[in-house]
């Protein structure tokens, strides 16, 4: 029963629970703010035939409601009808209110069809104001874009390519999007890109036209920026000269230069400035600029800045090239070097210009490229033309040009050192024209001498040598005119030259920024291959012709004695040109003495050559009868002319120095004696009578005797006749025939005969010996027969044998 109960009371609950499910269920369907799908779905899905529980739910539900409704009707049922009652009598007054508001609107719409007309004209007149203020708006805000497009074709007109750059930014920046809904703006914005590109093709050919305009004109730039220079390069230089002499310096003074042509240099330097000042022009004045600034500022404003920078400077790299090019003549004329050093200046000068008043067009970086670039090429083109030229005048003014030229440049800022290191060059080059000038020089001096001693009629004609060349001589003061100084016109000539090629040295020096001692040593050194090299070749050459005859010789060496005195005033010379004292350290010493004395050497050389070939053409000239009998019992005619030309030619050479004619003297003794000595013992000759023998030894009688008489003073003793001692003693043997003496005394030193070698005397004896057969035969056919002929005969062959074996002990103990 419990558990019934229990049962019972479970079922009780659940079926309490549906109920109340199912009544929640419905209270949300009426209350329609949950979906009803999610809800019914929830009553069919519970369990199978629950719906029609919820279904009878439902159905007590809607009585419940009907009820409540029907409650509610019968509550206000009474009120109805009275509402409906008092409505039906409203309905007779709510018609006459109806036909009075009809017939109300009826005339009212009769009278308010005017009001309406006049409304719709209203309404129009206002629909055009308004359109017409929107007109007038948008074409104010049209106008400023048409008047900025009308100023942009009146710049393009006016050419004025940058302000017409500048119209389109504000065009496209301001005005544009303002009116971009707009056809014409539209228009506009697609025509800008043209005008651009327009602008950048007119701007390039300007900047193009201007290119070649400055190629055409970068000469006369050039030549203005380098007169510039130069006269304030003259201006200054002429007034530290006149600083200098003021303040009582010496610079460079000698006897071309004085205190009163400094101060004329001055004076005509202030002139010339005075003068030029008006005509000065820069080199704005000169070339018009605007059209890069123009181009500039117009790729500037394109943004294509970069293009134009590398577009100019590759075109003016190209006439850089053109510019540096020379001409094949160039080194013929100085023109052509001032052109092409005009040219070069003119392109640095405009390039410098561009870099100072651009901003990056022109950059320090790529004018030094440029420059380092133009510079190894003008060295390279320098040297090359120069070492054309030969004339030492077109040289200097090359010289000239190159430190006008790197004064010029330097003013700019650019480096100029390379070219003054290539002056150094082209001044060895200068020297070299200068020597080989100089050369010409001397040889037309010695052409046109006489090579005698110059004569002065007058005190006049004296001072004038005097003036000319420094010769001191206080015992040639004392005579008397007419008087002859010893040297000959050469001298003074040469000295004067010497001098010239001295200022034609310092002429090279000037304005090259070098000290005096610099200076000092360039003109030393010059000078001594002046002396050494030049003079010295030209004297020698002079000495070897072969018209030059002995007494041309002694004048050469009086001469260069004069010139090797000259040289002390020479170094003096130079010394008052630079200030430089020769007792400085590092001075270099003129080598004049040394070149004078070799060439004074040579010439000495050359008169014993020459004074020995005369002998030898009168030698030549003897006329021997070697068969004759017995001697004429006189001397030679040819030695006699000889002897006779000898003592004339030795009393020209008291002139010369004492050893020079002394050695000429025994010089030509010695030769003398040895041409007779050959002539004796000629191989040609093959017989010699005594008769012969005899008249030989009446030859060297005289030559003894021309010996003995002191042709030049100051030999000692018979020094000058020991030059015959040979000949003497060998004749003398043969003249007495004492060969017992010679054979016995043969070896010792105090043989009679001792500087007769055996072998010459076996070789004249036999020629002897042949000569007496020859002599016997020819007088008796039995001359052969005689006892003393014979027996002398026998002494011949005996001393023949007797010298043979001598002989060949000789050459057996050699």
């Amino acid at each position: 029963m419990a558990a019934a109960g229990a049962a019972g009371g479970c079922g009780r609950m659940l079926e309490e629970d549906r109920d109340q499910t199912y009544e929640n269920v419905l209270a949300e369907i009426q209350s329609f703010e949950l979906p009803i799908e999610a809800t019914l779905r929830s009553v069919y899905d519970d369990q199978p035939n629950a719906h029609m529980r919820f279904m009878e739910k439902l159905e007590a539900c809607i009585r419940n409601h009907d009820k409540e409704i029907e409650k509610m009707c019968n509550f206000h049922h009474q009120g109805f009808v009275d509402a409906i009652t008092e409505l039906l009598k409203v309905r007779t007054d709510a018609e006459k209110l109806k036909v009075q508001v009809t017939d109300t609107n009826r005339r009212f719409q009769d009278a308010g069809k005017e009001v309406v007309v006049q409304t719709e004209d209203i309404i129009r007149c206002r629909i055009q104001q308004r359109n017409i203020t929107t007109v007038v708006e948008k074409l104010q805000l049209c106008l400023p874009v048409l008047e900025m497009y009308s100023k942009l074709k009146e710049q393009m007109s006016a050419k004025r390519y940058y302000s017409a750059l500048k119209t389109m930014e504000q065009l496209e920046n301001v005005y544009f999007p303002r009116v971009s809904q707009y056809r014409f703006c539209q228009l506009m914005i697609e025509n800008l890109p043209k005008l651009r590109e327009n602008i950048k093709e007119i701007s390039m050919s300007d900047l193009k036209d201007f290119l070649e305009s400055i190629r055409k004109h970068s000469d006369k730039i050039g030549e203005t920026a380098m007169k510039q220079a130069q006269q304030q390069k003259t201006f200054s230089v002429a007034l530290q000269k006149q600083n200098n002499v003021k303040f009582g310096k010496n610079i460079y003074i000698n006897d071309r230069i004085s205190e009163q042509r400094h101060e004329t240099l001055l004076k005509h330097a202030l002139e010339e400035e005075d003068e030029n000042e008006e005509e000065v022009l820069t080199v704005q004045e000169l070339v018009d600029f605007s059209p890069v600034y123009r181009c500039l500022h117009i790729y500037s404003a394109l943004g294509n800045e970069e293009t134009f920078e590398n577009y100019y400077r590759k075109q003016r790299k190209k006439q850089a090239r053109l510019v540096l090019q020379p001409q094949s003549n160039m080194h013929e004329t100085v023109d052509g070097y001032r052109r092409y050093f005009t040219q070069i200046v003119g392109f640095f000068v405009v390039e410098d210009h561009i870099l100072h008043v651009t901003q990056g067009l022109v950059t320090r970086a790529y004018t030094d490229e440029l420059w380092n670039m133009a510079l190894s090429k003008i060295i390279a083109v320098l040297r090359a033309h120069s070492s054309y030229c030969t004339d030492p005048d077109l040289v200097l003014e090359l010289k000239n040009l190159i430190v006008i030229f790197a004064d010029t440049l330097q003013g700019y800022g650019f480096p100029v050192n390379r070219l003054f290191d290539l002056l150094f060059e082209i001044r060895d080059q200068y020297s070299e024209t200068l020597l080989k000038k100089w050369a010409g020089v001397f040889r037309d001096i010695f052409e046109e001498d006489n090579y005698s001693p110059i004569p002065v009629a007058n005190e006049e004609e004296y001072k004038i040598i005097i003036s000319k060349f420094p010769f001191q001589d206080p015992d040639l003061e004392k005579q008397s005119f007419p008087k002859k100084f010893p040297m000959s016109q050469s001298v003074p000539h040469i000295y004067i030259q010497v001098k010239e090629f001295i200022y034609a040295s310092l002429k090279f020096s000037e304005s090259l920024h070098r000290s005096s001692t610099e200076i000092d040593d360039m003109l030393r050194k010059s000078t001594n291959l002046l002396l050494t090299r030049t003079l010295s070749s030209c004297l020698l050459n002079l000495i070897r012709k072969p018209h030059i005859g002995l007494t041309e010789l002694v004048q050469i060496i009086i001469n260069t004695t004069h010139l090797e005195q000259a040289c002390k005033y020479l170094e003096d010379f130079i010394t008052n040109i630079t200030n430089i004292s020769q007792e400085t350290v590092h001075t270099t010493r003129l080598y004049g003495l040394s070149t004078f004395k070799d060439a004074r050497h040579a010439a000495e050389g050359e008169i014993y050559t020459k004074l020995n070939q005369k002998i030898d053409e009168f030698v030549q000239l003897a006329d021997y009868d070697w068969t004759m009998s017995e001697p004429n019992g006189r001397a030679s005619g040819y030695l006699m002319d000889l002897i006779n030309f000898l003592r004339s030619i030795f009393q020209v050479f008291t002139h010369l120095p004492g050893k020079v004619a002394q050695t000429a003297c025994m010089s030509a003794c010695q030769h003398l004696s040895t041409a007779l000595m050959q002539m004796l013992l000629d191989s040609e000759l093959k017989q010699i009578s005594m008769g012969a023998v005899q008249q030989f030894n009446l030859d060297v009688i005289q030559c003894e005797l021309f010996a003995s008489s002191e042709p030049v003073p100051g030999f000692q003793g018979d020094t000058l006749q020991l030059a015959f001692i040979d000949l003497r003693q060998l004749l003398d043997l043969f003249m007495v025939w004492d060969w017992s003496t010679y054979l016995a005394d043969y070896g010792q030193p105090a043989s009679k005969y001792l500087r007769v070698n055996p072998n010459t005397a076996l070789t004249l004896l036999e020629k002897v010996h042949r000569g007496i057969k020859d002599t016997n035969k020819k007088n008796n056919i039995f001359a052969q027969f005689r006892k003393n002929d014979r027996d002398k005969q026998k002494l011949i062959e005996t001393v023949v044998k007797q010298l043979r074996s001598l002989v060949n002990g000789m050459s057996q103990h050699t």
